[in-house]
């Protein structure tokens, strides 16, 4: 049985779990209390040298890492239902989305980030939120736009069917919605969160479903 190594809260396993969860496979998960530090224990180093969720191990044993690599390894592996489109071109768009979010937007507001901003540059909560939501807002301004702008939106990020991008856009909403962003100014997002929350394979990867969740 493959086996999802996350913490119920990661934007990264969260992606992860949709994908698993879109393409109808099987997983047992194993969490990480990223908040406790059990990232950066000796056991899970074996697994993944940079303390990072989530790990991915298949059947065989091969442990994958990186949310997006892990993603397209479940597309290479199991094509259908597929989450990136056929046509290269669409298939860019899908991957620029998506990384939109993975690349620009989340790693400035991950976990360590979070806790080095406190604990080394001695900022507030206050100044801690408005970092936060400043670059919330700069991914979304942005985010919006295309998705409001360019002809392959649909129902989803692309088209009618969810896909890569969405798989992405949902927990960094979810996270938003944690730090209390201002989310009134992107009804393109907020339309597509709600089309992609109504379907099963992503109400089971919500955090809140999560054996970790506590």
């Amino acid at each position: 049985m493959t086996t999802l190594y996350g913490y119920f809260r990661s934007s990264a396993a969260y992606r992860v779990r949709i994908a698993l969860n879109l393409k109808d496979l099987g997983y047992d998960q194993i969490p990480v209390n990223l908040v406790k530090g059990e990232q950066r224990g000796e056991a899970y180093l074996a697994r993944n040298p940079q303390g990072l969720v989530p790990a991915l191990v298949t059947d065989d044993g091969t442990v994958l890492t990186q949310s997006l690599a892990i993603c397209e390894y479940l597309e290479e592996v199991h094509p259908s239902p597929a989450l990136l489109p056929q046509e290269p071109a669409e298939r860019a768009r899908v991957r620029a989305l998506a990384q939109q979010v993975a690349c620009e937007i989340h790693p400035l507001n991950n976990l360590r980030v979070l806790k080095y901003l406190v604990h080394e540059l001695k900022l507030d909560e206050d100044a801690k939120q408005a970092w936060y939501r400043h670059w919330v807002a700069t991914g979304f301004d942005a985010l919006e736009a295309m998705l409001s702008r360019e002809a392959g939106s649909g129902d989803y990020c692309h088209g009618d069917t969810p896909t890569l991008a969405d798989v992405c856009l949902v927990p960094q909403v979810f996270n938003a919605e944690r730090f209390e962003c201002d989310l009134s100014p992107y009804p393109r997002i907020r339309r597509i969160t709600a089309n992609c929350r109504a379907l099963q394979a992503f109400q089971r990867a919500a955090p809140s479903e999560q054996p970790d969740a506590g």
